[in-house]
């Protein structure tokens, strides 16, 4: 039997979010999710199990609600970036999830590397 999209995101995510744990112990997770509408992201402390920062395309202040291009994921990033500064953290690891480093997600990670976050 074929294995169903969804199986294999959650199987692709799980892959990726252990093979970082192991490799970049120490740093804060930087978390995107990416849906048909939004696009959002956080900074995750895993030790302590609590988010350090968030940015996302529902938030007014960034004019682009309810938008899921690259012009939003950009300014997704630079927030990100912003509020990872003011929150005292310099470097992060990437967590993709399940998604393709491609298109919405890359220009986030871009815009956050250009904002002087560390990815």
């Amino acid at each position: 039997m074929a294995n169903s999209k969804r199986t294999l995101f959650l199987k692709r995510r799980l892959r990726v979010r252990n093979k970082l744990r192991k490799v970049n112990a120490g740093r804060p997770r930087l978390s995107v999710h990416r849906s048909n509408k939004n696009i959002s992201v956080q900074l995750i402390d895993d030790v302590n199990g609590v988010t350090l920062a968030s940015a996302s395309t529902l938030e007014k202040d960034l004019g682009v609600v309810g938008k899921n291009n690259i012009e939003a994921a950009v300014k997704v990033g630079s927030a990100i970036a912003e509020r990872a500064k003011k929150a005292g953290v310099e470097a992060a690891y990437f967590d993709r999830g399940g998604f393709l480093f491609h298109g919405k997600v890359k220009a986030l990670a871009d815009a956050a590397r250009e904002g002087g976050l560390k990815i």
